[in-house]
């Protein structure tokens, strides 16, 4: 009787590794939690130092045309809502902060640094819901550079020419060249419209199809002319009046000569 009360009263042998195992779960748990809620913290503070720095830059170099609160004033108009990828574009060409009023903005050299841009940028998208800075496989250039060649020739070629040489406006304005554009900036333009550029939202264009006109214009700045000079990538009329120029001139200025010496 002694010995079957004993043996009734002991531990089964699993019943350690399963206590130990049970606190090891409590442990990670609770540390994985911790873990978790402190990098969010940290990310927090960062994004909101961020839009702070970004709001003091922003009170010294824009404030001037676009309002202390950037509510726009007579001299710039409100960029609440125009979102994170219009600020970067615009200050990250070099054509904002403007350097004299005029039919649009000129591109210069960068007047911030990589981080101040996104500063500025991060700053301006907390006033207000915009489009966003695009994800790196957007603009890599990994597209189909076929169907993105279509779609630039049906939706962007009556102004950039087909080979992104770009072209005149109306009223001193202009369409860039685009054959030396970060595909961050060409998918930026896209979305936000600067200049007299319309808005391809991802209605009118899918985000994948403008990774294709991206990839497009990637390969046509990679691959040169194969025919040799380029002569602006104006087309067949540059062509025809460079002919008609210098190819008939050399004719006429040999017979010239021909007729001279026979005299």
């Amino acid at each position: 009787m002694n010995r079957q009360k004993r043996r009734t009263g002991r531990r089964h042998p699993l019943a350690t590794v399963a206590l130990l195992a049970l606190g090891l779960v409590f442990t990670g748990g609770a540390y994985a939690a911790f873990s978790t809620g402190t990098a969010q913290a940290e990310a927090s503070a960062s994004s909101q130092q961020t839009i702070e720095e970004g709001k003091k830059l922003f009170q010294a170099n824009c404030a001037t045309c676009h309002g202390m609160n950037a509510q726009g004033t007579a001299e710039g108009p409100s960029i609440i809502g125009v979102g994170a990828a219009a600020v970067d574009f615009q200050v990250g060409t070099g054509r904002m902060p403007m350097q004299i009023q005029g039919p649009q903005a000129m591109q210069k050299p960068v007047q911030f640094t990589d981080e101040q841009v996104k500063q500025l940028a991060y700053y301006v998208a907390s006033l207000g819901p915009g489009p966003e800075i695009p994800d790196d496989h957007l603009t890599n250039g990994g597209g189909d550079a076929a169907n993105g060649a279509e779609l630039f020739r049906i939706n962007c070629a009556m102004c950039h020419n087909v080979a992104g040489a770009g072209g005149a406006l109306t009223e001193g304005k202009f369409a860039p060249p685009l054959t030396d554009v970060s595909g961050v900036h060409i998918y930026e333009a896209m979305v936000t419209g600067p200049q007299n550029m319309p808005v391809f939202n991802d209605m009118n264009i899918t985000p994948e199809n403008k990774r294709d006109i991206i990839t497009y214009l990637k390969y046509i700045q990679d691959n040169r002319s194969p025919g040799g000079f380029e002569l602006g990538s104006l087309g067949p009329v540059a062509e025809g009046l460079f002919i008609w120029i210098f190819g008939l001139g050399t004719i006429v200025a040999i017979t010239v000569w021909i007729t001279a010496k026979s005299n």
